[in-house]
């Protein structure tokens, strides 16, 4: 039963099922939004919780996404309850869709907006598909090492609730797809995925990385320092591990790996394993959009995000740091208005409308 937490539901997901799972001390929860650094975050702790590059398993499978309704919440629950090893489980659910356990430690991994958005429109003929069949009670295609999700006899799967909202029908052209990404109102407990939604995603866990079993990481970081970033996520979720093994280990995380084993470690909703694995940015968006949607993307964002958030979404660390005690004391925030780094002291207070004028945003 949902206490407190907000309700995230839609037709793909429902983070009620969480209440299904009895949690335990040392687990690991993975919080993104979608197309932000998940898989490889889950391929990171793996490389941590397995002592190396080998899996008993499919990773979707070792590591799945709880929310997901495609399948039967009890046989996810039961394959949980059965891992002996550490548990590291996947979730699109904001942080205040969860109830925090202090014996859980919470990864929440960002990306820019822009390569997000990117990246869920060359995926979105897959999810129209994943709707399709959903809705119908077939559930998605199974992908390359991976079992057809399908229940057993006797175990019928539900039917999607029909007040839970779907995709809209496929978009005319990518600029139409990005307009409407744009402008979808802050409603996050829809399910749909927009900057809005992305935002709050950011927001939930900016407002609460100060307590101990909460960190925030960021896709950016993790291709400008992915050794030290996997330094940072180590310590995070308390392994210890020297700067030699981390750097023989995360040769096993680079992009060309995962795709070399991307049957193995592709999400489980991914029919085919090798786009996954693709290198999007925001020169992709820059080529899509005109400069009307970049103003209105720099507009949404002073509405819909701090000057820290908005800064870290892009930047990550460079941006601004999400340690809580670099700027617990400050009484201002400096910013620098077109690089966007966010620092503590004596100085200008942040300047969002300088901060949105600028060519490092746009």
């Amino acid at each position: 039963m949902l206490t407190d937490r907000v309700a995230y539901r839609s037709w793909m997901s429902d983070n009620a099922r969480w209440d299904a799972l009895e949690l335990r001390d040392g687990d690991i929860v993975i919080s993104t939004p979608p197309k932000s650094g998940t898989t490889w975050t889950q391929r990171l702790v793996s490389l941590l919780v397995f002592s190396g590059p080998e899996l008993p398993g499919p990773l979707a499978m070792i590591s799945p996404w709880l929310d997901l309704t495609a399948m039967p919440v009890e046989h996810v629950v039961a394959a949980l309850d059965a891992q002996t090893h550490r548990r590291f489980i996947k979730t699109h659910t904001p942080l205040d869709g969860l109830d925090v356990d202090p014996r859980v430690t919470y990864l929440v991994v960002g990306r820019d907006p822009r390569d997000a958005a990117v990246s869920m429109l060359v995926d979105q003929d897959r999810l129209y598909a994943l709707e399709a069949a959903t809705r119908a009670g077939g559930g998605p295609p199974p992908g390359p090492g991976h079992p057809p999700p399908h229940p057993p006899p006797g175990h019928p799967r539900p039917p999607v609730p029909p007040h839970r909202p779907g995709l809209r029908p496929p978009p005319q052209n990518p600029l139409e797809e990005m307009r409407v990404w744009l402008e979808r109102p802050v409603l996050a407990t829809e399910g749909i995925v927009s900057l809005a939604t992305i935002l709050h995603h950011y927001e939930t866990a900016w407002s609460r990385r100060h307590l101990p079993n909460v960190a925030l990481f960021h896709y950016d970081d993790y291709r400008a320092d992915l050794v030290g970033e996997f330094g940072r996520l180590a310590d995070a979720i308390g392994v210890d591990v020297d700067r030699a093994r981390l750097e023989e280990l995360s040769e096993h995380a680079t992009l060309e790996s995962m795709r070399s084993r991307a049957a193995e470690l592709s999400p489980e909703l991914w029919a085919g394993p090798e786009p996954f694995f693709r290198a999007g940015g925001s020169r992709d968006w820059g080529a899509i959009v005109g400069e009307a949607e970049q103003e209105l993307y720099r507009r949404r964002g002073e509405e819909w995000a701090s000057p820290e958030v908005w800064a870290w979404a892009h930047h990550g660390r460079r941006g601004a740091d999400p340690a809580p005690r670099d700027c617990a004391d400050a009484e201002e925030v400096r910013v620098d208005p077109c690089v966007g780094s966010i620092s503590c002291g004596d100085g200008v207070s942040a300047d969002h409308a300088k901060l949105r004028s600028c060519e490092a945003h746009s």
